[in-house]
């Protein structure tokens, strides 16, 4: 799934490229690192998020990367779900990860994103994002070994210094002690040819929107069917830009340089039916 965004521009720089005048007043907490032009996921900080205003205008917010369902009840509930943990009768509940949300599955009964999908849609500022590709290396008699070698890219719009995500965003409050955060989860989709080669483990990628869709997406009194289908939306893969990075990319100093690995295979374009 798509847990490592990158963003190499400052708020000011963000609002100027999508033309907001101005952020919401809770946004000035300066919690969110700009020195880091790597946002992982898995550290559930807090992230620019775009949503819309009454007079349908963007404005940014800064919520917490990590959607929080109104049934977890404290923050240690939410620590707990979020490495996993053993309950008091000796259950051990698996590790959960809601950085992402399936768009095919967003407005199924019962499922925790569907009141958010109907009501509170935002859009995730990027400027890339990273994935692993697993390639499975030969043993001595020339079968596959159990183990993948998990090689990183850097992927990016072709002539979009910044592009848009869809996700959806929920206010969560500890019973507690009373904390109230927004929390958000980026929407994911089948992934094109292009990506399939790449996160070729799962085989997803984010739902990233043209201008026109990302308008639409978070817009008021879209029906069902369509919220669907601009969440289970595919951009080209001849709009991709991908290419291999260095292994530590998460602590080099240039994060997005190319690197080339011995006897890794090129990516392969293929037509696609639109």
């Amino acid at each position: 799934m798509c847990n490592y965004k990158g963003m190499k521009l400052s708020r000011n720089e963000l609002m100027e490229k999508l033309k907001i005048e101005r952020q919401l007043e809770e946004s000035h907490t300066m919690e969110i690192d700009y020195q880091s032009p790597i946002h992982n996921g898995f550290d559930y900080k807090k992230i620019d998020i775009v949503v819309p205003e009454p007079d349908c205008k963007w404005t940014i917010a800064e919520m917490e990367w990590g959607f929080i369902p109104e049934y977890w009840w404290t923050r240690k509930d939410v620590e707990n779900h979020r490495r996993g943990f053993t309950d008091s009768k000796g259950v051990y509940h698996p590790q959960m990860t809601t950085l992402n949300a399936k768009g095919e599955d967003l407005l199924k009964p019962g499922k925790m994103y569907r009141d958010a999908a109907l009501h509170r849609r935002c859009l995730f500022p990027a400027t890339e994002f990273y994935e692993w590709r697993h390639i499975f290396p030969l043993g001595k008699k020339g079968q596959p070994l159990k183990t993948p070698v998990k090689y990183p890219y850097h992927i990016a719009v072709k002539n979009k210094e910044v592009f848009l995500i869809a996700g959806i965003w929920q206010t969560w409050t500890d019973r507690e002690t009373g904390e109230t955060v927004d929390t958000c989860a980026n929407i994911t989709t089948v992934a094109n040819s292009i990506m399939a080669q790449v996160h070729n483990s799962k085989k997803r990628m984010p739902v990233i929107l043209t201008e026109q869709l990302a308008n639409e997406w978070i817009s008021e009194g879209l029906s069902e069917q369509r919220i669907t289908e601009i969440a289970t939306f595919q951009l080209p893969s001849k709009e991709i830009d991908v290419y291999p990075i260095r292994k530590d990319f998460l602590t080099a100093l240039d994060p997005s340089e190319r690197f080339q690995y011995e006897g890794l295979s090129e990516l392969v374009y293929e037509e696609e039916v639109v």
